[in-house]
């Protein structure tokens, strides 16, 4: 018999939609189902962020739906052009406590993109706050966060759910959380429902490629609610539980065959 499998997660972006990975960790804690190695992009390395610091899924719902919803993305942007992102990055520090992602219990990787190079540039050390307000970076949205001759904008741009992180961190299961790109997207009344969708076509056949990497891919159903509405986070919540309790016998098969090979 083997060792116990090292399983990982890979939260994809989505803003308010992200919300929905609160569900699926919901669901897999209360199944006893420990995930060993998070790589989160955009809203999804936030949430895994939090989650990482030993906050629970049910604590990490309760902060989400309680914030002031401005705080999450300023979302009314001014004339002047673009958000500064301080308020959020202040949320950050203070709920991850100001640490280090190498001091984390669990493995945690932040991807975030490169826009002087192209590239993708993955955080797996440094401050958890810093790493997040570059993820969640919006072109058009947020200013980029500048480090080391980078500029570093949200990692959407090049991999929105970055599963093969997470392979290439160790991880012997692999689940995909994607909450982006719909063919029955909602109403776009939003600027930044606008540039989050764009970003999510031009990912689209990137992704593609991607999903057939990970052991078992979860899509919760969130086209219904635009990525600007935070005002709905239970709901996101839910769909997120929802979709990873329809698919729970199946994570844990692929932990039983990997235990018994």
């Amino acid at each position: 018999m083997k060792r116990k499998p090292i399983i990982g997660i890979a939260l994809g972006s989505g803003a308010a939609r992200g919300m929905s990975h609160i569900g699926v960790l919901k669901a897999l804690e209360e199944n006893d189902i420990h995930v060993d190695i998070i790589a989160g992009c955009s809203a999804g390395a936030l949430v895994g962020s939090l989650y990482c610091c030993n906050i629970d899924a049910k604590t990490i719902g309760a902060i989400a739906n309680n914030i002031d919803r401005k705080l999450w993305v300023d979302v009314t942007i001014p004339k002047r052009g673009f958000i500064k992102g301080q308020k959020v990055e202040d949320m950050i520090r203070l709920l991850t406590k100001n640490k280090n992602i190498e001091d984390l219990d669990k493995k945690l990787i932040i991807v975030s993109t490169d826009l002087k190079k192209g590239e993708k540039y993955v955080f797996t050390e440094g401050p958890i706050y810093r790493a997040v307000r570059a993820s969640i970076s919006i072109p058009g949205v947020f200013i980029p966060v500048r480090m080391n001759d980078m500029m570093l904008v949200d990692g959407a741009v090049i991999d929105r759910v970055p599963i093969s992180e997470v392979k290439k961190a160790g991880a012997d299961i692999v689940i995909g959380v994607d909450v982006g790109f719909s063919s029955q997207q909602g109403r776009t009344n939003h600027i930044v429902d606008i540039i989050l969708q764009s970003i999510d076509v031009m990912a689209k056949q990137i992704m593609s490629e991607q999903m057939v990497v990970a052991d078992v891919l979860l899509e919760p159903d969130v086209s219904h609610i635009g990525p600007s509405r935070f005002d709905l986070v239970e709901d996101c919540v839910k769909v997120g539980y929802d979709t990873t309790m329809e698919k729970i016998d199946i994570i844990k098969e692929k932990i039983n065959e990997y235990k018994n090979t």
